[in-house]
């Protein structure tokens, strides 16, 4: 089967090739899955760098772990371990594996549910981690209820478009923030205000917020916090597209993990935990029509390493997918 392969780190023009490889084995709680898209998310950037380098233990020390990239993904069912009692071969799936990007991937039976109806492959497979990420910010961290007023800043790329649709399906009342160009976007997902970041700065126009969703790390974390109401609660998610080769983004991870210790209204960054649960209630979202995924565009399976480049570098308004096909089909 043909896939993306990594050996070694470095930028994805230079360490991403499409291979020739052998078909991953299916463990008997596992299902193989014929993909026919795989979303780009800004991790990927990050493992194909190996940068910053505090994530090295993680990822590998000197070269992948993983050497097929990718997680998020849409296909359908190929074969199925014996133990396996969900799927049948040729059911829709999407959900989370290791090396999405390729013609075939394993997952455990647990990582995958089915398609929603009214999504194309290229869709289901841009909701993966951005859209826990998002649902578990506004429900787990920010206990977001309906009513209150919730700022989404970074509204237009992989999280964020996730985020103010939730927040709206929570009955929040959603002010996104985001670039000229992505104004309409933004307004177009369900925004009640949308707040162009290069005509305003929202943490001078004396808004308050119940829950501020931080996806790009622009504005200090004083600044941030004073525009929250008394019991508002700020949630970090990441820290932006730093080039610092030892802590990257982590510096504001690691600054805003240590605040929330002595500051109330300050919450602990954390990493999306990918279940079943989740993502069976964004299915339900989906198909009830209160949430669609936005995606900026779809590349070949071949143009992997520039996708992952246009991500990493912080210009996709929504998701990228790949696309992979199979005997031209």
């Amino acid at each position: 089967m043909k896939a993306i392969v990594q050996e070694r780190y470095g930028s994805p023009g230079d360490v991403l090739e499409l291979k020739d490889i052998g078909m991953p084995e299916v463990k008997d709680d596992e299902v193989l899955v014929r993909v026919y898209s795989a979303a780009v998310h800004v991790s990927d950037w990050v493992f194909v760098r190996g940068v910053p380098y505090i994530m090295r233990p993680m990822i590998g020390l000197l070269r992948p772990k993983n050497s097929v990239p990718g997680v998020d993904i849409a296909g359908k069912v190929e074969a199925i371990g014996k133990k396996v009692k969900q799927f049948r071969p040729g059911d829709e799936v999407f959900g989370w594996c290791k090396g999405a990007f390729a013609e075939y991937a394993c997952a455990g039976e647990d990582n995958l549910v089915p398609k929603p109806a009214n999504l194309t492959f290229e869709q289901a497979a841009a909701v993966g981690v951005s859209a826990v990420t998002a649902l578990q910010a506004l429900r787990d961290q920010g206990k977001v209820q309906s009513g209150q007023k919730v700022l989404i800043n970074g509204a237009s790329g992989g999280v964020g478009p996730f985020a103010v649709q939730i927040a709206k399906a929570f009955g929040a009342d959603v002010t996104g923030v985001c670039s000229t160009r992505n104004v309409n976007v933004v307004r177009s997902i369900g925004a009640d205000q949308v707040i162009d970041y290069t005509q305003e700065d929202f943490a001078k126009n004396g808004q308050r917020y119940d829950f501020i969703l931080d996806n790009v790390a622009n504005h200090s974390l004083s600044d941030l916090r004073s525009v929250l109401t008394p019991n508002g609660i700020l949630q970090p998610n990441g820290g932006g597209h730093s080039g610092k080769r030892w802590l990257g983004p982590m510096r504001s991870v690691i600054k805003a993990n240590v605040l929330s210790l002595c500051v109330r209204q300050q919450g602990r960054t954390f990493i999306a935990a990918r279940n079943k649960e989740d993502l069976l209630l964004l299915k339900e979202l989906i198909e009830a029509g209160k949430i669609t995924p936005v995606i900026d565009r779809t590349n070949p399976l071949s143009e992997n390493p520039e996708a992952i480049g246009y991500v990493g570098e912080g210009h996709a308004r929504g998701k990228v997918v790949i696309t992979v096909e199979h005997n031209g089909k």
